[in-house]
């Protein structure tokens, strides 16, 4: 007979994360504001395809 602690047998539920497509959030643009609270982020896209946040 083989025991598992319940460490191995429960795993916890996959949390489902919103996923924005870059180029939706700067409407075609390199750049997009973000706010947070009172905070102002930029977020850009580089040359390179890649992702830059900013204050």
């Amino acid at each position: 007979m083989t025991y598992h602690s319940a460490r191995e047998t429960l795993k916890p539920a996959p949390i489902t994360l919103p996923t924005y497509a870059a180029e939706d959030l700067t409407k075609g643009a390199d750049q997009a504001h973000i706010v947070l609270g009172d905070q102002t982020y930029t977020l850009r896209i580089t040359r390179a395809g890649k992702l830059i946040l900013t204050k």
